[in-house]
């Protein structure tokens, strides 16, 4: 079985990633005469404008141990430049974060089953935050496929994506989608370290698919709720559907994925393949 996240090393490697991202010359920084034999930021310069030693910097970057109280994380974050998602992850792994991340769901609450059924014609489906496939009305299994077919543990939207031959050609712009979900899920991971299946998927994926172990290194980190996705669906041609991904207030695992039709053309399309 796969660990558990090691928060510390990850922690490390995040903030050496986005230090190197950085572009020296949007920062007020004095000049040096000494050249930049690596990208981005030196340690002494986070360190400055963080307000912490030098030392502590490199301990951190080295993955000693160390965990950075919430004031700390909050002035590295400044220091960065780091995305809300990016911050909000900083936070998790350095175990700062307020409130408990809450347990994975494996089925979906009756009430929430039934609005997901209440909410034809419009495609929708509730998963948890691994991505697991809770409920789904017939309009999403008319877009993508029906999941009764499925075992339970390929009912996961990145498995699908990743490792299911009809749902990989479905996108049109695979890498972005895939790209989206990974950064969706290295969030996850950080929110919830002891979830073992989480880590275990992660560490499938990481294995049997390259586009996913070259993404996931990149650690991206962004929660996306709402966008446009590009169907080439087989039936029907290309849907542009818009999306909006809610997270339910008493459950806060679940994510209900609601599609719309995203111009004229598409909602024509949806028509008639649930005509068909």
């Amino acid at each position: 079985m796969t660990r558990a996240v090691d928060t510390t090393h990850e922690l490390a490697a995040f903030l050496r990633a986005r230090r190197e991202r950085l572009d020296p010359r949007d920062f007020d920084l004095p000049l040096r005469r000494r050249p930049r034999r690596t990208p981005g930021l030196r340690r002494e310069e986070v360190a400055e404008l963080a307000g912490v030693s030098i030392d502590y910097i490199v301990r951190l970057e080295q993955g000693r141990g160390l965990r950075p109280s919430a004031e700390v994380v909050e002035a590295l974050s400044r220091a960065l430049r780091l995305a809300p998602d990016e911050r909000a992850y900083l936070f998790d792994l350095a175990r700062q974060r307020r409130g408990n991340a809450a347990k994975a769901a494996t089925a979906a609450p009756p009430p929430l089953a039934r609005l997901v059924a209440d909410l034809s014609p419009l495609p929708a489906m509730l998963m948890n935050h691994r991505y697991d496939i809770l409920a789904w009305n017939r309009e999403m299994t008319r877009l993508h496929l029906d999941f009764d077919t499925l075992p339970p543990s390929q009912r996961n939207a990145m498995w699908l994506c990743l490792m299911h031959p009809g749902t990989r050609a479905l996108y049109v712009d695979r890498e972005r989608v895939i790209r989206q979900g990974i950064a969706h899920l290295r969030a996850a991971w950080a929110r919830h370290p002891d979830d073992r299946a989480l880590t275990d998927l992660i560490a499938e994926f990481t294995a049997h698919d390259e586009e996913f172990a070259r993404l996931w290194a990149e650690r991206d980190v962004k929660v996306n709720g709402r966008g446009r996705k590009e169907l080439r669906h087989p039936d029907v041609g290309v849907i542009a559907l818009d999306f909006d991904m809610l997270m339910p207030l008493q459950d806060e695992d679940q994510r209900l994925l609601i599609y719309r039709a995203a111009d004229d053309e598409s909602q024509s399309a949806m028509n008639r393949l649930y005509a068909s």
